[in-house]
């Protein structure tokens, strides 16, 4: 049965761009899709599939409070994801390689409201630095 406590919470996630941690970033999505080739071999009825390429790609999001990302423009960068609760049989840590900006926020504001910034990427390969495994 499951242990509620064991379930694993963002409160206690960090994001490190380059080796730097990232304290304004309060959200991190990343995924991985890959391209399947469909081919249809004879004698057989059902479809099957081959892998092809991956294409890696994200968002992050937080807070504005330096101009970093305008500063980088679309130079490429290491991100590594933390994925923690103190509560959980650990923690998670995946390097993303290669990540490229798809657009660099340059204005986004309203008078009396915090300035939230969110980075549209792309990545070029993955590494599980750290697995998280039940015991």
């Amino acid at each position: 049965m499951l242990d509620a406590s064991r379930v694993i919470m963002g409160t206690y996630g960090q994001a490190y761009i380059d080796g730097v941690w990232q304290t304004h970033i309060n959200k991190l999505e990343a995924s991985v899709e890959v391209e399947k080739k469909e081919l249809n071999l004879v004698g057989r009825d059902w479809k099957v599939h081959k892998n092809g390429a991956k294409k890696g790609s994200g968002t992050m999001s937080g807070y504005k409070v330096t101009s970093d990302m305008i500063q980088r423009g679309f130079s490429k960068f290491d991100i590594i994801s933390k994925l923690d609760d103190p509560e959980s049989f650990g923690h998670e840590r995946v390097r993303l390689i290669n990540c490229m900006p798809d657009k660099i926020q340059l204005a986004n504001w309203s008078a009396g409201e915090e300035v939230q910034e969110e980075t549209p990427f792309t990545f070029e390969g993955y590494e599980l630095v750290d697995p998280i495994v039940g015991n």
